[in-house]
């Protein structure tokens, strides 16, 4: 299942992202953390959840990386579209046919992940905790940055990849 896969990708990118080498440190200071506060954590738990709330992300993700779920979701009015030969299964099955694998790519996906999801979604979350947090712009730059980047990479896939029905 692509929402798997796609669940995936913030951990590789948080392991790259959050690395010392990369942001880690920087992250560190614009949070106000330490590596000793740090070290407490139950770090089994936090992975397993990670991936539990992504899994949730990509779900969500489909819906914005994929045009032909606003046909679906249109015709979703009562279940005679799931019945095999029914005038609407048949009218999805023929939209399908004609215009299933438009904006279908990895680029495009990865459009809408960044812009949709991460730019107009989740870069204003970041931004207005942060105000509140009293969290400086290099904290708003390195957390937005990774979500633009992951969605970008998550939607990607799961345009490319993931079915429709």
């Amino acid at each position: 299942m692509m929402s798997a896969l796609a669940a995936l990708v913030p951990l590789v990118m948080g392991f790259i992202w959050y690395n010392p080498k990369v942001f880690g440190t920087a992250w560190m200071n614009a949070s106000g953390l330490t590596e000793e506060k740090l070290k407490g954590a139950n770090m089994p738990l936090t992975f397993g959840l990670t991936f539990i709330f992504s899994f949730f992300i990509a779900i969500a993700l489909h819906f914005t990386v994929i045009h032909q779920w606003g046909a679906f979701s249109a015709m979703l009015t009562g279940p005679e579209i799931m019945e095999s030969g029914s005038d609407a299964s048949a009218y999805f099955a023929d939209y399908m046919n004609k215009y299933g694998a438009n904006f279908r790519t990895f680029k495009h996906g990865a459009l809408h992940g960044a812009m949709t999801a991460g730019l107009f979604f989740i870069m204003p979350i970041i931004a207005i905790n942060a105000m509140f947090e009293r969290k400086g712009f290099k904290y708003i730059a390195i957390n937005a940055g990774y979500w633009i980047i992951t969605l970008a990479i998550m939607g990607g896939i799961i345009c490319q990849f993931a079915k429709v029905y």
